[in-house]
């Protein structure tokens, strides 16, 4: 666990994290396609884990594939705050885009919940090595940072695969961090991206780390849940229920809850890779 200043120490949060949740937007279970068929799951590491497949390659060609764990996450989330006496949305398959998330700007929810792909592109190379040449996926050779990580909601497999939205100044389906980063989340307690490689970002100079991280608190938002390497679904799935069950029903405090959500995902399944992969950032 993260904290901005020595004073956080002396006083612990409060369950609710300092102010009264009323609503939570929850994106899960996205279609990335543009047509209306849902992409199944395949046996295929993409399908598997909520980010990019590690094949050794600098740039993902194909499609996002769906991640059906996303839809059971969501779908139990959103049960078990309404349980609580929270209002919560739930945005799944073509509903999840990135036009509903910038809708929430300047009113955003309590609560954030991102169950989805993600995806961190580290500095390009100035020049192509010798017999080599970039590869034309915009994002991983964006010169800007906070282009080069993002989410990827409805529809986002056409702008990955062509390199440009299917008309000009519509969404593409890829929320960068520079993007979220112009949003105004002020009213947002706690974002969990329950996604792959979220807590990454690039350094730059003395400009800090750029990426989700750095977007979500320049946003406004207090809390924030997310991975440091390929999460896989089910267990990605395991892990956020066990947090909102200790954090709603448990009345324990956010840093509480997902302390023990951890310990709960370690006694279960031992592997740090299976729980260890998520930090909580305040």
């Amino acid at each position: 666990v993260e904290l901005g200043s020595t004073r956080q120490l002396a006083e612990p949060p409060s369950p609710l994290g300092g102010q009264e949740l009323e609503n939570a937007l929850l994106f899960g279970g996205i279609s990335y396609d543009l047509d209306s068929t849902i992409v199944a799951a395949s046996n295929n590491l993409a399908s598997r884990n909520r980010g990019l497949p590690d094949t050794g390659t600098p740039l993902r060609s194909d499609a996002w594939g769906f991640l059906p764990w996303t839809e059971v996450e969501v779908v139990s989330l959103q049960d078990m705050l309404v349980t609580s006496g929270i209002q919560a949305e739930l945005l799944q398959g073509h509903a999840a885009t990135e036009a509903a998330f910038r809708a929430t700007s300047g009113r955003s929810p309590s609560i954030l919940h991102f169950a989805t792909h993600g995806f961190f592109f580290a500095d390009p190379p100035s020049e192509p090595a010798s017999g080599a040449s970039l590869n034309g996926n915009a994002f991983r050779n964006a010169a800007q940072p906070m282009m080069r990580s993002g989410l990827v909601l409805a529809g986002g497999n056409h702008v990955w695969r062509q390199g440009k939205p299917i008309s000009p100044g519509t969404d593409d389906g890829i929320l960068t961090a520079y993007e979220i980063s112009q949003m105004d989340l002020r009213n947002t307690e706690l974002v969990v991206l329950s996604a792959c490689e979220t807590g990454l970002g690039d350094v730059q100079g003395n400009e800090g780390v750029y990426g989700l991280q750095r977007a979500f608190k320049m946003a406004g938002a207090k809390y924030l849940v997310m991975s440091l390497w390929q999460v896989p679904d089910y267990q990605t799935q395991q892990l956020m229920s066990s947090f909102y069950g200790f954090w709603m029903d448990g009345k324990m405090a956010i840093p509480e809850a997902f302390r023990s959500a951890q310990k709960a995902m370690r006694a279960k399944f031992g592997d740090p890779f299976y729980w260890a992969g998520f930090v909580l950032v305040e």
